[in-house]
This record gives C-alpha cells, sequence and structure tokens, in this order.
C-alpha cells in the first residue's frame, strides 16, 4: 500500500481487506517489535497517558469524590487512541525506512492540532464526557442518595447490596457499548488521519466500514486491548507505560493490514 499522504484535492478511496485472526496477531507481534525498537519514545508516550490517570485520580480524591475513581479509570482508556498518534508516527517512519527521531515525531504530534485529528479528539472526548455523564445518572437511579464518601465503602456498596450489583451490570452494559461506537469510529480512523489528508468524517466511515466487514478480527482485537488497559490500570496506572505503546504500535500495523488506498 502506497504511504505517502495525498496533498491534492481529490478524496483518495480504499478498499478494506479481509483480516484473519492471523492479522491480530502479527499487528500485536509487531507492536511489540516496535516498542522493542524504540522504548524510550514508547515510554515517554506512555508515563504522558499514565501520569494523566493518577492526576485525574487524586483530583477526584482533593474534592471529596473518590467513588468517581472506578468509572474514570474504567473509562479512561477511551483516550488513549488519541495519545497514541505519536507512537503511530514511530511506525510509520520505521516501516517506510525513516529515521525516527524526537524532533520529527514530537513535530507531526504537534502538527495535528492544524488538522483533521483535532475533530477527532473532539469525538473521542465527547464520547468521554458522555461515559462519565452516563455513570452519574446510573448511580443516581440505582444508589440514590446513599453513596459513601470513601472508596473502600463505595466498593463495598457494589458488591454487597442488590442496587450495587444491578449497578454494576447495568453500567457495564452500557459502557461496553460506548466502548464499541468509539473503537469502531477510531480504531482505523486515527492512523488514517495521520497517513492521509482526509477529512474526519470520511476516517470514521473507513473504520468503521473495515468494522463491519472484519467483525471477528476486529473486535478481537479491541477486546485484547481494552483487556489489556484495563489490567494495567491496577498497579496505580503504572501497566500503561508498556501497554499504551504496545497497543498504538500495534494499531498502526493492524490498519496497514485492514485497507489499502484504491
Amino acid at each position: 500500500m502506497e504511504e505517502q499522504a495525498i496533498h491534492s484535492g481529490q478524496t483518495p478511496k480504499f478498499r478494506v481487506n479481509r483480516l484473519m485472526g492471523s492479522d491480530v496477531t502479527a499487528a500485536f507481534r509487531d507492536g511489540w517489535r516496535d516498542f522493542r525498537r524504540y522504548p524510550a519514545i514508547g515510554l515517554f508516550f506512555g508515563t504522558i497517558y499514565a501520569l494523566g490517570g493518577l492526576f485525574i485520580a487524586v483530583v477526584l480524591v482533593h474534592y471529596h469524590l473518590p467513588w468517581m475513581i472506578i468509572p474514570v479509570a474504567i473509562g479512561f482508556p477511551l483516550i488513549g487512541p488519541f495519545v497514541a498518534v505519536g507512537l503511530y508516527d514511530v511506525s510509520r517512519r520505521h516501516y517506510r525506512g525513516e529515521d525516527v527521531r524526537w524532533s520529527a515525531v514530537l513535530t507531526e504530534v504537534f502538527r495535528q492540532r492544524e488538522r483533521q485529528l483535532s475533530w477527532m479528539a473532539f469525538v473521542v472526548l465527547f464520547i468521554f464526557w458522555i461515559w462519565i455523564y452516563q455513570v452519574r445518572l446510573l448511580m443516581a437511579l440505582f444508589l440514590g442518595f446513599r453513596i459513601p464518601a470513601s472508596l473502600d465503602a463505595f466498593a463495598h456498596l457494589l458488591i454487597s447490596t442488590p442496587h450495587g450489583l444491578l449497578f454494576l451490570v447495568v453500567g457495564t452494559v452500557v459502557g461496553a457499548v460506548l466502548a464499541t461506537i468509539l473503537f469502531t469510529a477510531t480504531v482505523i480512523s486515527m492512523p488514517l488521519l495521520l497517513d492521509y489528508d482526509v477529512d474526519f468524517v470520511t476516517a470514521m466511515l473507513t473504520s468503521m466500514r473495515t468494522v463491519l466487514e472484519n467483525p471477528l478480527p476486529m473486535l478481537s482485537f479491541g477486546a485484547a486491548v481494552a483487556t489489556l488497559a484495563i489490567l494495567a490500570l491496577v498497579p496505580g496506572f503504572l501497566g500503561l507505560l508498556v501497554v499504551l505503546p504496545v497497543a498504538g504500535h500495534a494499531t498502526w500495523h493492524l490498519y496497514r493490514r485492514a485497507i489499502s488506498k484504491i
């Protein structure tokens, strides 16, 4: 596939390739390989992501909202695709045989604020806020004003009362739906917008078409990334130092296998 960006006025068209389970495995393998090649850059972006999560948790505790840490932590991986833009660029440069320099990667990341990726950032953050507000709504519906002030007491409420368990079930279903929608719209569109000069609507439609035409491998990839991200949150967000760069690089390699420019 020709990887060079298109700067003409004509919008490029893309063909969705048929994916197999082996493509998902290969994407993770290549993602791990890229992380090992450029660990400093990967850890840099992973650190930013992890520190962002820790900062949010500290703010919630400071404002006596520890019960929001769990839903925020669960929803936090939703913004991972936007943070991983620099990692897509690293994999892209290596694939093209270009020099992977800090200055070039960071310049490309900052340049995206003037391109269509800024609109995708709005979409990602909008869905993240929908997740947060629907959690608050579900808390009001199922838990009312009985929400404890401490994280331990809140966790005990969730697992020891019928209302808490029902909140967990409904919240999990709603969260899974939102995560699937966001994954479908962004998994291909983010690296595509970095690679080509297309509008964000075209990128999202291409991403959705890719998932719809390859539901099993694409959703398997999304489930694997989500599982790794949630597990990475357990040791105080520190697991994201490795999970984010590996998943970011893997997403680029899956994108490269998934579509071809016509």
